[in-house]
C-alpha cells in the first residue's frame, strides 16, 4: 500500500510534468526522433518531378505506364528509459535528492512518448536490475513507471551500467529510443555505452548536485561514499583542499563529456539546483537541427 503522502508527491510529478509537454516540449519530440523506418502505402502514377528510383518497375510494366511507389514513416516508437537507483542517487543539498529529479525527468519523456503515440518502456538498475516494466501505452502507465522510480528500494549500492544495458539488450530486440538517467559514477562503461548505440538510439541524462563539484566553507565535515560506505574527515575551511575538490570533480565532468563525445552519444546535463526542462528542451532542438 503506498502512503496518502506518496500518492501526492505522485500525482504532483504527474501534474507537472504533463504541464511542461504540453507547454514546452509540444512538438520537438516528434521532429527529433524519427520512426523504424519507411513503410510502403501504396502506388500511383509518376508524376513530373518524382524521384525515378521509386518507379515501380513491375507494375509499370503491366500497366504500360509509369507508377511509383508511395511510403510513409513508421511513426511509432518504443522508449526505454533506464535509471540509476544506486545510493548515490540518494543524495541532494537542494530542494530534491537526485533519484526524486530523475522520476520527474522520467515522467517527463514518458509523457512526452505517450503523448505521441510511442510505447514506454523503464528499467531501473543499481548494480544489478532491480525492475523491468515492459513497453506500454496510456496515461495510466505513466502513473506506474514514476511510482517505481519513487518505491523501489534497491538491494545493492553500487552502480553497475554495463549489466542494465546488457540487460536492455537482450530484452528489446527492435531498435529503440533510450534514455540512460545516472549520476554516472562508474567506471569502465566506455565499450557497453558504444554497444548499446550501435544498436539503439541512446541518449545519457547526467544529474549533477552542486556540492559534488564545490565544498562550502563550513569546517570539518564528514564525506561518505554512498556507494562504498567509505567515511573520511575534511576540513572545508581548508582552502587548497576546497579547490583541488573543484578542480577534481571539473576533472571528471570533462572526462564524462569526452566519454560521450568518443562514444558518439548525445548528452543532456541536469543538475538539481537548477530547472531540469531547459537542457531538455535545448537537447530536442538540438536534435532537429542535427537531422535537418
Amino acid at each position: 500500500m503506498l502512503s496518502a503522502e506518496l500518492i501526492k508527491q505522485i500525482k504532483l510529478i504527474q501534474i507537472r510534468t504533463s504541464r511542461l509537454v504540453n507547454e514546452v516540449m509540444a512538438g520537438n519530440y516528434q521532429s527529433a526522433f524519427r520512426g523504424r523506418g519507411m513503410e510502403f502505402e501504396e502506388v500511383r502514377e509518376y508524376l513530373p518531378g518524382d524521384d525515378i528510383r521509386t518507379i515501380d518497375w513491375n507494375v509499370s510494366a503491366r500497366m504500360n505506364s509509369p507508377f511509383v511507389k508511395q511510403y510513409r514513416e513508421e511513426r511509432e516508437l518504443t522508449v526505454i528509459i533506464l535509471v540509476d537507483l544506486s545510493s548515490s542517487g540518494q543524495f541532494g543539498s537542494v530542494s530534491k535528492f537526485k533519484n526524486e529529479l530523475a522520476a520527474e525527468i522520467a515522467a517527463v519523456f514518458a509523457y512526452t512518448a505517450i503523448k505521441n503515440n510511442d510505447k514506454v518502456g523503464l528499467i531501473v538498475f543499481s548494480d544489478h536490475i532491480d525492475k523491468f516494466i515492459p513497453p506500454q501505452k496510456g496515461r495510466s502507465h505513466i502513473y506506474r513507471v514514476i511510482k517505481e522510480i519513487l518505491t523501489i528500494e534497491p538491494l545493492a549500492g553500487k552502480t553497475n551500467i554495463p549489466s542494465a544495458i546488457e540487460y536492455l539488450i537482450k530484452v528489446i530486440k527492435h531498435k529503440a529510443v533510450c534514455f540512460l538517467i545516472s549520476d554516472f559514477q562508474a567506471t569502465d562503461i566506455s565499450q557497453s555505452l558504444k554497444l548499446c548505440n550501435n544498436k539503439h538510439d541512446l541518449i545519457a541524462v547526467s544529474i549533477t548536485d552542486p556540492r559534488e563539484i564545490s565544498l562550502p566553507d563550513v569546517g570539518f565535515i564528514e564525506l561518505e561514499d554512498a556507494e562504498t560506505g567509505e567515511v573520511i574527515l575534511v576540513d572545508t575551511s581548508d582552502l587548497s583542499l576546497r579547490k583541488q575538490f573543484n578542480r577534481s570533480a571539473k576533472e571528471d565532468e570533462q572526462n564524462l563529456e569526452q566519454l560521450f563525445k568518443q562514444c558518439d552519444i548525445d548528452h543532456i546535463p541536469i543538475r538539481t539546483d537548477k530547472p531540469f526542462i531547459d537542457p531538455i528542451q535545448r537537447f530536442f532542438i538540438y536534435r532537429n537541427q542535427k537531422i535537418l
